[in-house]
């Protein structure tokens, strides 16, 4: 069976403030393309279709274009929910549209009943694993540890319960929307720390032919079997090195599986420049940069005249200009986020106690710090999803 594993579309998001529905729709135009030239059996959407959990009207519109068409291809689609989006929301109507092959898995309770397709082989079993937020569904799952892991180990041990009752030789799919060990962040990506943890080991989904990850921007392999297709599109310039791509997959009758990157258009290049101003208007070598968007990260001891009007006269795309001056990292001048930079909320907080105490938190505290970041964090999700 021959699968297109694709992801974290973020719908009605934009870059730096420039719209990117028309990059979007070029994207799924291309998508319907590759699924036609490659005779696809089968897509997956591993979560994050729209940006967020109430999207634009024009977003929704682009989405109920894609399902129009592929539909029309009778391809069948599988596709879960991510951490933005509202599974609620984007499940609406989901028995309806099962009849035109686009198959939405979003409630984690459904986490252990397949879309079953079949090829000349047999049959392939599809789980969708939508983002489990820890503080929502521990109770679902039964576990009293509300972390990524457990909920996630639970999930999965339903999967291999009704895999196990299945004819030998089903071939079996998970999709999963996740951060797991091994794999590289972007700056794009929402971080779903919970209790100072946000990765689970790939171990967890030991079992299953293939595993078509979402959440995380770059495509990446952690093992054969596991991989992130990453976002079709840069949304943020820590992704200026990756290869936008889909992973097309072929699932033999064995289970073995082989896979090949197809690249995604790319709307523009990105590019990252830094140095002080007059350099960056005077490098030969940056040739290449002026059609891209452009981040100027400026080195100057004392801010410029006019930096963005000057450094935009050459590199005419530029969409974030950065000021940080060359200083030694205890020099007073060093700005507060330049000195954050890096740092997570719970080891901001805990800098913060040592300086006003002089004192760090003892483990009693840091957990109470954890707690509440987390009860936050599960508290707004709650909120976004109610709107």
């Amino acid at each position: 069976m021959r699968l297109l594993h694709t992801s974290d579309w973020h719908l009605g998001r934009s870059f730096h403030r420039v719209n990117m529905l028309g990059a979007q729709a070029e994207f799924i135009g291309h998508l319907v393309d590759a699924v036609r030239a490659h005779v696809v059996d089968a897509v997956v959407v591993s979560g994050d279709v729209y940006d967020r959990a109430v999207p634009p009207l024009a977003a929704v519109e682009l989405f109920d274009d894609a399902l129009h068409r592929l539909a029309d291809l009778g391809v069948p689609t599988v596709m879960i929910s991510g951490n933005h989006d509202s599974a609620r929301r984007l499940g609406v109507g989901a028995g309806l549209i099962d009849r035109a092959g686009i198959h939405l898995r979003t409630e984690p309770s459904a986490a252990g009943t397949p879309v079953v397709l079949s090829d000349a082989h047999g049959e392939v079993a599809f789980y969708g694993l939508p983002y489990l937020e820890p503080a929502l569904v521990k109770d679902e799952f039964g576990v009293t540890k509300a972390g990524h892991e457990a909920v996630l180990a639970a999930a999965m041990d339903r999967v291999r319960a009704d895999l196990a009752g299945r004819p030998p030789g089903t071939r079996s799919v998970v999709l999963a929307h996740a951060f797991v060990t091994g794999g590289q962040a972007s700056d794009s990506e929402r971080d779903i720390t919970v209790g100072g943890v946000a990765a689970v080991p790939a171990g967890v989904f030991d079992g299953v032919d293939y595993v078509a990850l979402g959440h995380l921007h770059g495509c990446q392999t952690l093992t054969e079997r596991v991989r992130y297709s990453g976002s079709p599109l840069a949304y943020s310039f820590s992704e200026a090195d990756h290869r936008k791509s889909m992973w097309l997959v072929d699932l033999a009758a064995d289970g073995a599986v082989a896979a090949e990157r197809l690249d995604c258009p790319v709307p523009r290049p990105l590019a990252r420049i830094r140095g002080a101003l007059e350099d960056l208007l005077a490098d030969p070598l940056l040739d290449r940069h002026e059609n891209a968007w452009v981040e100027a990260t400026l080195t100057d001891a004392i801010r410029p005249a006019d930096p963005m009007a000057r450094i935009a006269a050459r590199f005419p795309h530029t969409l974030s200009l950065v000021f940080d001056p060359e200083r030694a990292p205890d020099d007073p001048a060093v700005s507060y986020a330049r000195r954050l930079a890096g740092r997570d909320d719970q080891q901001i907080a805990e800098d913060f106690v040592a300086h006003v105490r002089g004192t760090g938190p003892d483990p009693r505290e840091a957990a109470v710090l954890r707690d509440a970041f987390d009860a936050v964090r599960a508290d707004d999700t709650v909120r976004e999803v109610a709107r």
